[in-house]
């Protein structure tokens, strides 16, 4: 894990160096916008509400609506001007009964992690709040915003958790007519209760949606219903090299089994493998490109030698002649 923050519990005149980390991560499956007949991601303009124009970004401020719809602008100027604090402080204010707060007004869970030298007192907070079975009610400031929040232990770790204002939480503005209930009718819920009673294990519990979408992609890409697109081919970088793989797997696995094999998990050996072949060819090409020049330099120097060697007798039997000539016209004279 990486630490998000980095502060100091502080309590009385104790101060704890600590660590923060974000203790819970959603595994939510998101599902992609997109084209039914080719695949294609829908992308979305910033277009303005009044003279329909794309709004580049540079232009787009911050605007605050009034309840009869009219529209405040807020600069960067007045964004900076509003109270916000960077204290690096975990303060805590006092110390309550754990039943005593709503789990309603739980946010985001961290982790606090203690710095070396922070090690002893994050020990003896952590044990005094197990003994007196309290929470401590802190402030602290994240992302520039003062919050409240609770510390607690949970599995030997203190648990930062922020809250939700009073404020935010809703009232129901519903009223429930429950009619006369009657004695009987208790005693059967309460049998009810204590039939299905017993003790919360979250191992218990998994996520069949989740696991169902995982199964159900995984079957159409067995059955190749994958939709290609230039953006999958050209800049899908990991995604779809784990993608490749997947359905070279598939396809390994059927014709293990001796069954058909989808023409997409073809199709993607084939362009890998085109790949390979281009990149063996290109090296061989050069090889049997220099072989070539090599063998043509070797013929050309050799028919240049043998030209010279044809020459070289004419010239001595040209010498040959003109000495005998020489002799004859000295006998005659």
């Amino acid at each position: 894990m990486r630490a998000i923050w980095k502060g100091a519990v502080s309590f009385g005149l104790v101060s704890v160096p600590v660590k923060l980390y974000s203790a819970t991560e959603s595994h939510d499956v998101s599902f992609r916008q997109v084209h039914e007949s080719d695949g294609g991601r829908i992308k979305y303009q910033r277009v303005c509400s009044i003279d329909g124009e794309e709004v580049p970004y540079a232009e787009i401020a911050k605007g605050y609506e009034t309840e009869d719809g009219e529209m405040v602008i807020l600069t960067d100027d007045d964004m900076a001007a509003l109270p916000s604090t960077s204290s690096r402080e975990i303060a805590v204010e006092k110390f309550v009964p754990s039943d005593q707060i709503d789990p309603m007004l739980f946010e985001k869970s961290y982790y606090l992690e203690p710095e070396k030298t922070g090690a002893k007192p994050y020990a003896l907070l952590r044990q005094a709040l197990l003994d007196a079975d309290r929470m401590a009610v802190v402030t602290v400031a994240l992302r520039q915003r003062t919050t409240v929040a609770v510390l607690r232990v949970r599995d030997d770790v203190i648990v930062l958790q922020t809250m939700m204002w009073p404020d935010e939480i809703r009232k129901p503005d519903f009223q429930i007519d429950t009619g006369e209930v009657k004695d009987s009718e208790v005693k059967m819920a309460t049998m009810l209760v204590e039939t299905l009673a017993g003790d919360f294990d979250s191992a218990d519990y998994e996520d069949d949606y989740a696991d169902a979408v995982k199964d159900l992609v995984t079957t159409k890409i067995e059955g190749g219903e994958i939709k290609r697109t230039p953006t999958s081919t050209k800049t899908g970088g990991e995604v779809v090299d784990l993608l490749a793989a997947l359905q070279r797997s598939v396809a390994a696995a059927k014709t293990a089994r001796g069954e058909s094999v989808p023409k997409e998990a073809e199709d993607a050996d084939d362009s890998d493998d085109s790949e390979d072949d281009d990149e063996d060819e290109k090296p061989a090409r050069k090889t049997a490109a220099k072989k070539s020049t090599a063998k043509k330099s070797t013929a050309k120097k050799s028919t240049t030698k043998k030209t010279a060697a044809k020459k070289a007798p004419a010239k001595k039997t040209a010498a040959k002649k003109s000495t005998t000539k020489k002799t004859a016209a000295k006998k005659a004279s």
